[in-house]
């Protein structure tokens, strides 16, 4: 059995009954000819957004997602765009390691290549862009851990650290100093079997905006943990605490702490379990509201529609949907009343794990995580 066949089981086990009902070999995303969108009353009648920038940041149009494998992928540049030659292109391996090594582009793509589907959104994703800082793409790549294997991990290593080629100088405590991107895993957190060092998204080469020749993939994380143009691979003894592990990407929130109530920090890494609706078309009289799902790759128990003060109604998921891609879902909503409706999705985990209205989780102060419940308002016309 191959290796997306096994994630699909082990996803598709946890699914209920009925949600795999979407017709065979039409794609879940695509509309109709007849077909046609309904206006969201949340999101102005003209929303559009610029094409992909070098050093900029890239949302896409949810509105406009029409295939499982991302043709339009969210873009966040930090330090801007790096040109990399290829041909002077190393990746390093150093620090607390029994060998340190070093690899080219050629070595790499020469040694066992992996491929795997998965999606992801930035930290700082949210309803402010109507959820457009996300993705899924199937990415090769050779295993992060059978590099570090190589590499050999000494008994004082805790951390992994992921530096990227682009770099940025930052006033610190009234100093010019130059930054690289960098984030860290714990051993523990690198040396799982999905970690992938990758050269390849959707079956092509990565493009320079997504990390051109190489780029870390941590399955189940948060976009920022997935170190674009990476050069570097450190091993050390101590927890790396690098502007975008301590200082950037670090969500504040109210938390209770062995019974007292306290602000806490803590750096943005797994995802949360997250849905979003992002359209709503017409066909006749039936509309369809379609949306995706995001988590740590935890599998899925149910992914649920709820219109006004109705009852929550079980959504169709893709059945392409794996461990770690997003899961596409739709509704298809009979005899709507013309008229403002207020629409809403929740997804559950086979844990259990219920994704919640925002006024029900803890309090923050950044904007960083944001997963509750996404409401909608669509116009449905008569």
């Amino acid at each position: 059995m191959s290796i997306e066949n096994k994630e699909r089981r082990q996803v598709l086990k946890g699914l209920g009954a009925g949600l795999l009902a979407a017709t065979a070999g039409v794609p879940f995303f695509a509309m109709a000819q007849n077909e046609t969108l309904v206006r969201f009353l949340d999101m102005p009648e003209d929303y559009d957004v610029p094409p992909v920038e070098p050093g900029s940041t890239h949302i896409i149009n949810t509105r406009e997602i029409t295939n499982f494998y991302s043709r339009d992928f969210y873009v966040v540049q930090h330090y801007g765009q790096p040109d990399v030659p290829v041909e002077q292109y190393k990746l390093e391996l150093t620090g607390l390691v029994n060998r340190p090594l070093s690899f080219t582009l050629d070595e790499l793509k020469a040694m066992p290549s992996r491929e795997i589907d998965a999606g992801f959104e930035c930290g700082g994703n949210g309803g402010r862009m109507f959820q457009g800082l996300v993705g899924n793409a199937r990415w090769r790549g050779v295993s992060l851990r059978e590099v570090l294997n190589q590499a050999g991990i000494q008994d004082l290593g805790r951390e992994i650290v992921f530096f990227g080629a682009d770099q940025g100088t930052e006033e610190i405590r009234g100093r010019q100093v130059e930054q690289s991107f960098a984030r860290s895993l714990s051993v523990e957190d690198a040396m799982s079997d999905d970690n992938l060092i990758v050269y390849e998204m959707n079956g092509m080469p990565l493009e320079p905006h997504h990390g051109y020749p190489v780029r870390m993939l941590i399955p189940g994380f948060y976009g920022v943990a997935n170190v674009k143009w990476l050069t570097q691979i450190h091993v050390q003894d101590t927890r790396y605490m690098g502007r975008f592990m301590g200082r950037d990407y670090v969500t504040l929130k109210h938390e209770n702490v062995g019974g007292e109530d306290r602000w806490m920090e803590t750096s943005v890494a797994r995802m949360n379990l997250k849905s979003a609706i992002v359209r709503v078309t017409r066909r006749n009289n039936i509309h369809r509201i379609s949306g995706f799902a995001l988590n740590d790759g935890t599998p899925i128990r149910s992914i649920e529609v709820k219109i006004d003060d109705g009852p929550w109604m079980e959504a169709m998921i893709d059945p392409q949907a794996s461990q770690y891609s997003w899961k596409p879902f739709h509704y298809e909503w009979r005899n709507a009343s013309p008229g403002e409706h207020t629409i809403v999705s929740r997804v559950t985990d086979i844990n259990g794990r219920v994704q919640l209205p925002q006024e029900q989780l803890p309090e923050r102060v950044s904007y960083w995580e944001e997963f509750g419940q996404f409401p909608r308002r669509v116009l449905i016309e008569g």
